[in-house]
């Protein structure tokens, strides 16, 4: 621990650190104002969690903020066209747009003039300042909610705003790739916002990878949705090639009357990975479904924290988990269903099942229902257990080797969440991961 670091606890380093170090590119004065807040916010929440902090329990952050970081990290690293491609989805023809250490490359403002969609960061929106914008950002992920979220709005340095007009229907994927690329030990904060306006339909990726030399660093990433009425998008996030990377992401979403929302969220690496997925279908008539798969080996820990607040009648979500954890690996599934008194006639689901195949892996497990409505049809499950003997048995007993017999029970467990995914190519993409990974 750095002399700092000892002098001062981290969070008033954090905060200390963030007013030094404000980005020198103009914010709109709305901007100004939720930064300001939001830093006073995190420094009234005692800053980061600690244990007695309900929601952060079974994955505390104080070990992974000892060094003392740079807030922001490396600010002018470029990527050529052959390293993203490297990062990308073999077969995958999509609108791409890259983040490195959370700032839209200055090439990418231009990527959905082809398709109508617009793409905008922090500078274009300070020089052509968007109502839109103003009007949504920072209003459904609040600082009082999460600390995390408070310390991503204090130190956030761009932000990327994409804007998908009312009835466009996108004919190919958007791509984002979210790179963190450091040479110090650092926080990075990424910030993206996504409009899908009245009747458009969108499929979007995010991908997570971390190509740094291997440094200390924190990328605390925050995307806020909005899914206006009869809108439907697919949101896939995946995390791979996140070697000693500590992320945090949050999906803070709100739908319109009639919107479709689906997001799947695939961990395959990271030292210390958490998902916040938020979503709150805030008008009549919504459908939300939520898949997670996650791999973890090692010393891995992966977090998965869902929450759909219910608050209107006639709406559905279903939500489908599943892990599969190895070596000294540990594991959270914390998901909420959240039924408001005037969600009447919601119907919502909850499925968590998690395999262990080492004696040091560990999963903590636990699905919540809180109802305030009578006429509504809502239940959870939740199992962990280990491979089945007698299926293992059955596939040896037929020439199948061991190793390829296990794999191949591993793969048949994960497809119940590979098989949702609707995208061709990143369905074959993820399967091949997965199998490279189980398969080792």
């Amino acid at each position: 621990m750095s002399n700092t670091l000892e002098k001062m606890n981290v969070s008033d380093f954090l905060v200390s650190a963030i007013e030094q170090n404000k980005n020198n590119t103009p914010v709109t004065a709305h901007i100004q104002d939720l930064q300001k807040l939001a830093l006073a916010e995190f420094s009234r929440q005692e800053g980061l969690p600690h244990r007695k902090n309900e929601e952060y329990k079974y994955s505390p952050v104080a070990s992974l903020f000892k060094t003392e970081l740079t807030i922001g990290g490396v600010t002018d690293t470029k990527k050529n066209n052959q390293e993203l491609e490297k990062l990308g989805i073999p077969g995958l023809d999509a609108n791409l747009i890259t983040l490195i250490n959370g700032e839209l490359q200055e090439d990418q403002l231009s990527a959905g003039k082809k398709q109508s969609f617009q793409v905008q960061n922090l500078k274009s929106l300070v020089s052509k300042p968007s109502a839109l914008f103003t009007e949504h950002f920072g209003k459904y992920a609040l600082p009082a909610s999460d600390p995390f979220i408070a310390l991503n709005t204090a130190a956030f340095r761009d932000v990327l705003f994409i804007t998908i007009p009312d009835q466009m229907v996108l004919d190919k994927p958007i791509l984002i790739l979210n790179i963190t690329d450091v040479s110090a030990p650092s926080l990075i904060s990424p910030r993206i916002l996504i409009h899908a306006g009245r009747n458009a339909s969108a499929e979007i990726i995010e991908m997570f990878a971390s190509t740094g030399s291997g440094e200390a660093v924190f990328t605390n990433s925050l995307s806020e949705i909005v899914v206006e009425e009869q809108a439907r998008v697919l949101f896939y996030k995946i995390q791979d090639r996140c070697e000693k990377l500590n992320l945090l992401s949050t999906t803070q979403v709100i739908q319109g009357a009639k919107s479709h929302f689906d997001t799947h969220t695939v961990t395959l690496s990271g030292d210390w990975v958490r998902n916040n997925l938020n979503i709150v279908p805030d008008a009549q008539y919504c459908e939300t479904h939520l898949n997670g798969l996650f791999i973890l080996k090692g010393n891995q820990h992966t977090d998965n924290h869902t929450l759909v607040d219910h608050r209107k009648p006639n709406c559905e979500s279903n939500q489908l988990y599943r892990g599969i954890l190895d070596g000294k690996s540990s594991g959270v599934f914390n998901g909420k269903i959240f039924v408001r008194p005037d969600a009447q006639k919601t119907n919502a689901y909850q499925s968590s099942k998690n395999m262990l195949l080492s004696d040091g892996a560990s999963i903590n497990t636990k699905p919540q229902l809180e109802i305030y409505a009578d006429d509504v049809k809502c239940s959870h499950g939740s199992s962990t257990g280990q491979i089945d003997e007698n299926a293992l048995f059955y596939l040896r007993a037929r020439g199948i080797g061991t190793e390829s017999a296990r794999a191949l029970l591993l793969i048949a467990f994960a497809k119940d969440v590979i098989n949702t995914i609707r995208i061709d190519a990143l369905r074959l993409h993820v399967e091949s991961l997965i199998e490279e990974r189980l398969t080792k």
